[in-house]
């Protein structure tokens, strides 16, 4: 819904910021908005007199909860939109020369919402494994059990001190070779039962401990193998109960829980996003009560947005058990991503929701499916849009993630407010779930609708996938640079935000495109690789890539090449495509995502992958890559197959004894024609003539 269909309630925030309603009127074609000065205070009537309507969008997201009460009390059902413009755009050094940048701001707040999609669920009761040195591990499982819905038990993984408490109040194992998978609700623990006690056979009866020598054994009931002498009294005193085996062979357990509180030095999953309910704080304290603390959290029934869509027919992963295109899998940060036969499969439970496999995804088989690009697109283009016909120039998008983002983009504001300059005019600031969904159709896109620079903040929580975006930019801007657009159009901020951004220069920006970006990634390709050819400064047919670039063309080795079209099988894109009419090898380059199927399955090894980009109609026409001249059937004249491909089969088997006398020219035969010849040919042996 437009914002001419909502209600505007704009405030200076005690006159902090110069609004000017008349300009911000003509820019969303909404007419003067009225700006208050206290809507949050002395203006609240203001706010609870507009609670009629049907839906509002307020200009501030600090009172949010005070406007959301206001709105409860009242017994309105009006829909609130909230949206920041103070920390965003109004307070800086050049809050005065806001305001096609807040009409932006306001614009893309008032589109709706995204579609929901399906949710992945989770479940959990409460029982968390504590894994760790006996102390610490003993101590927390402890401090677990008085938290009344927390069911504790621990595995002892080193002794370190520490002691079992007099009562059997919580499992306890002991072991090494530990390995943990799984999630939330649903982990998955093994262990090598390695000590010679056995603690959950062990009574605790202490008759061990008082008959072991050299004190090897204390209360936390495993022997220091270090200080046993062998003496063996300890399995005497057990006696019956069975508890002590030094002749135990080393056995595997393994026990589901819900949740895993790791107090190894090393965390046992290493991995960039560990899946939520598993807790690896280390040997500090205090993130060992920040961790128990989560844990604490982490009981009863969550769910999340199922992040992704996967398409196997356009997949390139694999084909006939060769494996081709593994770039999602080598980018997943949580392991939520492995090979599945010819496929992949995505776990959603492990699934964080970065986007980066969408990213890297060269056919657009792997799509992010919340936000979707296509939504995404949308907030760019009425950003851009909106900011331009508001007399806004140079135009910059900053994307920024939800939490640690969110907090540099508010706190630069924050600071111009302390002689700080807070965020440039021209820059727009648009928040996804995670950078690492900024992937080479999003950028392109940027630059289509009228962008002059795209910036990505990158926190510690997305440092991981900073090479991956650094690529895409890398690639986006090598097809910008071979067109002719000058300047650099792309950056990415980790530290000194307002310094590059006050510091960096806007590159020219191009004539806007109309499109839409669509739901498919390829054809959001199309549409901006055509935008950009038809505005190029230089215009080419034809740009180099990097190797390992989602586009390009084939080389064919004609003089190795059968024709044997194994290629064609191959190719998930149908970039190679066949001839009904004479044996000919064909394709369309535009389709091409050089996935190296084809490469790999050529058993004639003649065929090179070249990434490049070609324009214009070419691209989108099947081409001739390599033709043959057809062979003939030497019985009934009908094509089979090349002349290339049955003289190479003749040259290679045809030695063989089993094709001596009339089998060589049975080679040169159709299929028919060789099961008729082999009938007609009375002398032929069959299984028939022998004997045993």
């Amino acid at each position: 819904m437009a914002i001419q269909d909502k209600t505007l309630k704009l405030c200076s925030c005690n006159r902090t910021m110069a609004l000017d309603a008349e300009a911000l009127g003509r820019a969303l074609k909404t007419g003067a908005p009225v700006v208050h000065t206290e809507l949050c205070r002395k203006e609240a009537a203001k706010f609870q007199g507009a609670l009629g309507e049907p839906e509002l969008l307020v200009a501030c997201t600090q009172e949010a909860p005070l406007f959301q009460e206001l709105a409860e009390a009242a017994g309105s059902s009006a829909e609130l939109r909230f949206v920041n413009i103070r920390e965003t755009a109004g307070w800086s050094k050049d809050g005065k020369g806001a305001t096609p940048k807040i009409a932006a701001l306001l614009a893309a707040a008032a589109l709706p919402e995204p579609e929901p999609v399906p949710s992945v669920e989770y479940k959990s009761a409460g029982e968390v494994l504590v894994i760790g040195p006996s102390a610490a591990a003993l101590d927390w499982a402890a401090r677990l059990a008085k938290i009344g819905h927390l069911k504790p038990s621990v595995l002892v993984t080193r002794l370190e001190g520490g002691e079992l408490p007099s009562e059997r109040a919580y499992p306890t194992w002991s072991g090494g070779d530990v390995r943990v998978a799984g999630w939330l609700g649903a982990f998955e623990v093994a262990w090598q039962q390695e000590n010679p006690i056995d603690l959950e056979l062990c009574t605790r009866c202490n008759a061990c401990v008082q008959a072991c020598p050299e004190g090897a054994i204390d209360f936390t009931y495993q022997v220091d193998l270090e200080k046993c002498k062998g003496h063996r009294k300890c399995l005497a005193a057990c006696g019956a109960v069975g508890a002590v085996d030094f002749a135990r062979s080393a056995k595997e357990r393994t026990e589901k829980f819900d949740l895993v509180l790791d107090l190894s030095p090393q965390p046992l999953i290493r991995l960039p996003d560990p899946p939520q309910g598993y807790l690896a704080p280390g040997a500090d304290p205090l993130e060992q009560a920040l961790a128990a603390a989560r844990l604490a959290e982490l009981v009863g029934e969550f769910e999340k947005p199922r992040f992704f869509q996967y398409r196997e027919k356009i997949c390139a992963h694999g084909r006939s058990g060769i494996t081709g295109c593994t770039s999602c899998l080598d980018v997943c940060s949580t392991g939520a991503i492995r090979g599945d036969g010819d496929r992949v499969r995505v776990e959603p439970h492990l699934c964080a929701g970065c986007g980066g496999c969408s990213t890297v995804c060269p056919s657009g088989a792997m799509t992010y499916a919340y936000p979707k690009p296509a939504d995404i697109g949308l907030r760019l283009k009425t950003l851009l849009s909106t900011y331009r016909e508001a007399g806004g120039k140079e135009a910059c998008i900053l994307f920024h993630d939800m939490e640690e983002g969110r907090a540099l983009v508010h706190g630069a504001g924050r600071r111009a407010m302390r002689g700080g300059r807070g965020l440039p005019a021209r820059v727009m600031p648009l928040e996804v779930f995670h950078v690492a969904s900024i992937g080479l159709d999003l950028l392109l896109g940027a630059i289509c609708y009228g962008a002059s620079r795209v910036t990505v903040i990158a926190t510690e929580s997305s440092m991981h996938y900073v090479p991956t975006v650094r690529q895409q930019m890398q690639l986006a801007e090598s097809i910008l640079k071979e067109l002719g657009y000058p300047g650099e159009h792309f950056d990415v901020v980790s530290e000194g935000l307002e310094d590059l951004l006050w510091k960096s220069e806007a590159a020219p920006a191009i004539p806007a495109a109309l499109f839409n970006l669509s739901p498919e990634k390829r054809t959001s390709l199309d549409f901006e690789l055509d935008h950009l050819a038809k505005n190029a400064p230089t215009p080419k047919e034809v740009v180099p890539l990097a190797k390992g670039a989602p586009f390009g063309t084939l080389e064919i080795d004609k003089a190795a090449c059968t024709m044997c079209k194994a290629c064609i099988g191959a190719c998930p894109e149908s970039a190679l495509i066949d001839a009904t009419e004479t044996p000919a090898l064909r394709f369309v380059e535009r389709n091409c995502v050089q996935c190296g199927l084809c490469e790999k399955t050529c058993p004639e090894d003649a065929i090179k992958l070249v990434p490049r980009l070609l324009f214009g109609p070419r691209a989108k026409e099947a081409v001739v890559l390599n033709e043959a001249e057809p062979f003939n059937c030497v019985r009934c004249g009908k094509p089979f197959g090349t002349r290339q491909m049955v003289e190479s089969m003749a040259k290679r088997i045809g030695g063989h004894s089993m094709f001596a006398g009339t089998g060589l020219r049975r080679l040169q035969m159709c299929g028919d024609c060789r099961v008729v010849d082999m009938m007609d040919n009375k002398g032929e042996a069959t299984i028939f003539d022998y004997r045993k």
